[in-house]
């Protein structure tokens, strides 16, 4: 990683809990010599006046390095902005560590001081690239950090997809809907719809059949080099979700393309970074029943 000089701190949205420890990382850094610059929203909720405030996009042209202070889900919305410029990332969590937001609030002054000392493993992450399809025309093109699904909607009725990969057929589906999910987006909604946990190394795409009507579909993984097609074949009251943050409602015939994206993120984490330590805290592998 080339020297560090600035350094951007962008908090959780509408988190006035944020603003002491923000505040105070602040100044440790400056104590340091760095120049600290924050979003709008963030100088906004903490009342920071003094500080150079830059957007999202100006914050990917000009920090060397972006702190983000909240949880997965703050994390998951400042990483696909910044992601074509290429910043890496750490995350600070407020509350229990998460996947992506793994350093403590009570350790981040350490933590950080040792990653500006060039301590740390830098881990690449890949984005999902999705867009959806109706006659001729393409009427949404986003990026999803952790999946793609297609769900029914509202009105409960079980919606009908054709799928392929790399135009060849896979099956017809018959569900509450299909997932197409990242490794990183392995360990959130595709884990409770039964699907595998990824490792965050692999180039893989996951497909995970929501409830589906038969039994026998079952999830698959295929390359991420891979492109995957989903057709409406019953729309139902379908809805097409990115990350939970952007939605297309569905027609019959529309088709939603799902393939890597050509941008990553890169997260920089404390040396002693352990996916499988963190696995077995999140999802308490190490508790014997009854305990």
């Amino acid at each position: 990683m080339n020297t560090i000089r600035t350094v951007a701190l962008i908090g959780k949205y509408k988190s006035p809990e944020i603003a002491e420890p923000l505040l105070e990382l602040a100044a440790f850094l400056e104590g340091r010599g760095l120049s600290v610059v924050i979003d709008p929203l963030t100088a906004v909720h903490v009342g920071d006046h003094r500080r150079l405030v830059l957007p999202l996009e100006g914050i990917g042209r000009q920090a060397d390095l972006a702190i983000v202070i909240g949880g997965d889900g703050t994390m998951l919305n400042i990483a696909r902005t910044l992601a074509p410029f290429d910043v890496p990332l750490v995350g600070v969590n407020m509350g229990r560590l998460g996947f992506l937001t793994d350093v403590s609030v009570d350790t981040m002054q350490d933590t950080v001081g040792a990653i500006l000392d060039g301590q740390y493993v830098t881990e690449k992450r890949m984005l999902l690239q999705a867009e959806v399809r109706r006659e001729h025309l393409r009427v949404m093109d986003v990026v999803a950090f952790n999946d793609v699904g297609v769900q029914k909607g509202a009105d409960g009725g079980l919606i009908d997809l054709e799928v392929r990969v790399d135009g060849q057929f896979v099956y017809e589906l018959r569900a509450d809907g299909l997932i197409v999910a990242s490794p990183t987006g392995s360990t959130a909604y595709a884990l409770s719809a039964g699907g595998p946990i990824v490792h965050p190394s692999l180039s893989v795409l996951s497909l995970v059949p929501v409830c589906p009507h038969t039994l026998s579909n079952r999830p698959i993984i295929v390359s991420a080099d891979s492109t995957v097609e989903i057709l409406v074949v019953d729309a139902a009251d379908a809805r097409a979700h990115f990350d939970s943050h952007s939605h297309c409602d569905l027609k019959e015939g529309d088709r939603i393309l799902v393939r890597r994206c050509s941008d990553q993120i890169r997260l920089l984490h404390p040396v002693a970074h352990d996916f499988y330590h963190m696995l077995r805290g999140k999802l308490h592998w190490t508790e014997r029943p009854g305990r």
